[in-house]
Parts: structure tokens; sequence; C-alpha cells
């Protein structure tokens, strides 16, 4: 990896005010959520390849959710206490803090290396992009929609094995009557993964993109986006409340171990088949669009760097951006983490099954923007409430549902970006 230090250093040198301080060593504070066993292996490679460089990566993984980390990293930047680097979503959560002047312009350098050319799709770049400078470096492509199903389990059960999410509400009861939970849930987002999931293979894209991005309040109101809260409601059946655990890798877990059949999460649940050692296609199947829309979000990971009035640590910093998106990182990172990388000229024939599959439906163009990328944080943790709301409790009607739905999407603020 010693290619890092000579290709970082010299993007360094190219921004004024930090050439003198390129190859002297710092320590960076890097906060993040990647705490579960598939994510800890992949962010482990990102601090290995930046200690590679000659400097320190100083881990500041934060315990539980995004929803969690997010308040936590914010209040930090506000109140003068900032990290070197730090994990974001693309969309609109950085955008106060790049308004106030508090995150390092890494403009020069993603022009020096081309990043514009590089980032695949343009939409990453997009998100990291205010008034034409960019302030944020895109690591990986995150998609929501895929199901994940142990082969094992249907297989010793005598049940095929599903291929659609109606395949699989099909045959949940037989599942359940032998003693294997037919659907592992976590509580919280996953939650609104799972309706948000059901409702792009059920209603499609045009419908999430018209409502959430354009606001479409009639189409919001009407039959479309009615039978995809049927929809939600006949999944929010399958799941015995008793069986619903905290967190997303518990869920993920129960498919792992065999105690569950299938879950729906991210592609980010395959870092978790990894380090569980099971073969994509032989021990369990992963199904993008839930198999019934073979389309993924653009969401993902982003890095930004709080400035820092040290020009060490400033110099460090732009050397970790310049890291991060670097071939050789990019595909260790990723065939950890279950993520794309975010450019396209890399070597992925190490790629397993799932991975080949999103691949295959990024070069096909079949993407939309993520939640974040169309509609604010705010209204996405109110449609949250509305979604846990309607799955824990069947009194609440498809109705009512979609009714306080629609009032979200009502009073959501114009789009910023």
């Amino acid at each position: 990896m010693k290619n890092f230090s000579v290709v970082t250093g010299l993007a360094a040198a190219l921004l004024s005010g930090t050439a003198a301080f390129a190859d002297e060593p710092a320590e960076v504070e890097v906060t993040h959520w990647w705490t579960s066993g598939g994510e800890a292996a992949a962010v482990a490679e990102f601090a290995n390849a930046f200690n590679a460089t000659g400097n320190v990566w100083v881990d500041g993984a934060i315990a539980g959710s995004g929803d969690v980390a997010r308040p936590i990293i914010i209040s930090r930047i506000l109140g003068g206490n900032p990290m070197g680097a730090t994990q974001l979503n693309p969309g609109t959560d950085a955008d106060d803090l790049v308004a106030a002047g508090l995150m390092l312009d890494l403009t020069e350098l993603a022009e020096a290396e081309g990043w514009a050319d590089l980032v695949n799709p343009p939409s990453q770049m997009d998100s990291c992009t205010y008034d034409g400078r960019v302030f944020c470096v895109p690591v990986n492509l995150h998609s929501a929609q895929w199901m994940w199903v142990n082969r094992r389990v249907y297989e010793d059960a005598g049940v095929a094995i599903p291929t659609t999410w109606n395949e699989f509400t099909a045959t949940a009861t037989q599942m359940a009557d032998k003693g294997i939970i037919p659907l592992s849930v976590a509580n919280g987002w996953p939650v609104q993964l799972l309706l948000d999931d059901i409702a792009i293979a059920v209603g499609g894209v045009d419908l999430r993109i018209d409502v959430y991005k354009n606001r479409n309040i009639e189409r919001a109101a009407g039959s479309e986006t009615t039978a995809v809260f049927e929809a939600m409601d006949a999944a929010r059946k399958l799941v015995d409340p008793g069986t619903v655990v905290p967190q997303w890798n518990d869920a993920v877990g129960l498919v792992i171990n065999g105690t569950a059949a299938a879950n729906v999460m991210g592609d980010w649940a395959g870092g978790e088949f990894t380090v569980a050692n099971m073969v994509a296609g032989e021990d369990y199947d992963c199904l993008p669009g839930l198999g019934m829309a073979e389309v993924l979000d653009t969401g993902g990971d982003v890095f930004y760097f709080p400035k820092n009035k040290d020009p060490k640590v400033e110099a460090a910093q732009l050397v970790m951006a310049s890291t991060m998106i670097s071939r050789d990182v990019q595909v260790a990172f990723n065939l950890k983490k279950g993520s794309l990388p975010i450019r396209p000229d890399v070597d992925l024939s190490a790629a397993n099954d799932c991975m080949q599959k999103g691949l295959e439906i990024l070069a096909s163009g079949a993407t939309f923007p993520g939640n974040i990328q169309m509609i604010d944080r705010d209204s996405l943790n109110q449609i949250r409430d509305i979604y846990n709301d309607f799955f824990a409790d069947l009194d609440v009607t498809i109705e009512e549902a979609q009714a306080d739905f629609v009032e979200v999407i009502r009073n959501a603020p114009p789009l910023q970006f």
C-alpha cells in the first residue's frame, strides 16, 4: 500500500497552505456508526490504508444507528469540538454545517484527482457539491432494496425457496407451522426500511419519486399509495411482536443461524453473511428489489472533514479523503462492507453473487435517489414514526396511516439542493 502515500501526498501538496505539512504525520479522529461484525471488518480497511500513509486513524465509532450518531456528530461540530473526519449519508444532513463554513473544502483535491469523472452514479458527487464546491468524498453506494433468504432453512423444511416477496408471503404460514420465524424484524428504522422496500416493490420507483421529490399530493392520497399500505398491512400481520429484536444485525443474525427464514435489509447485511462464512447462492440468496423490481436506490456513505486549526491535521484530512476513494481501497473496503464501490474502474472479480447482482443493476441504470436525497430528515423521521406505529398497532387502519403520510408530504419543506 506504499502507493497511497505517494499519490495522496501529491494530491495534498496541490492545496495551498498544506504542502509544507503533507509529509508530517497526524492523528485524525474519525467518527462513524459502523459497529457490527461486517461493518467493523470494512472500516478496518480504511484505517489500515490510512495508517499506511504514516498518519494515525483514531477510531471514534458511535454505537447504535445513524439516527443515534448523527445528532452527536453534528452537535460536536457545532459545539467547537470537531472530529477530523466523519461519516454521514449523501443528502441534506450537512447542509447547515457547510453553509456555516465548518467543513473543509475538498474542491482542489477532487479536481486534481478527477472525482467527477470517477464517481458513478453522478448523483453521489452532486450530493457532495454545494455552490460548485466539493465538501465530501463518496465512499460507496448502498442500496436498501434487498431480501435475504436462508436457503438451508427452506430446504430442510421441504418448502420451495422463494424468489420474490409474493412467493415469500405465500410460504410464510408453512414456515411458521414448522417453528421458523418467517420474517425477522428489528425495532426502529429497520421497520421503515422494510415498509419502504415493500412500497418500491409494489408501487414502483415512479410513484416514490413523484411523491417524495415532486410532492405529488394527489398520488400520495390516491389508490396507488393505498395499495402500498395494503401490502404493508399484510406484512405486519406476518410478524409476531414477540420475535422483534433490538438491532438490525440481530435480525440478520436470526436468518444466518436459521432461526428465521428471511429478512429485508440493505446490502450492508451482506457483510454479516461474509463474516459468518456463508456463500451467496449456496447458503443464502439475496433478492434485489425483493425479487419484484430489480432497482436500487443511490444511497450510501460519504465522509466530511470538519475544519481544523492544525495544518498538519488538515493535510492528513486530504490524504484520508484521497485514500478512501483510491482504487485498491475502494475494492478492499466494499468487499467487506457489502456495498458497491463508488468508482467503476476497479477490479471486482472477487465480488460474490450479491455484489455482482448489484453491479449489473447499477450498470443498467436502474437506480433512483435515496430518500434523504429527495426529502428532508425531519420529514423522514415523521414517516418512520407513522410506519412504526402502523406496524406495531393493528388498530391503526390503512386509511389513518395513509392520511398521516399525506400530511407529512404536504408539509415537507422545499428542496434545498
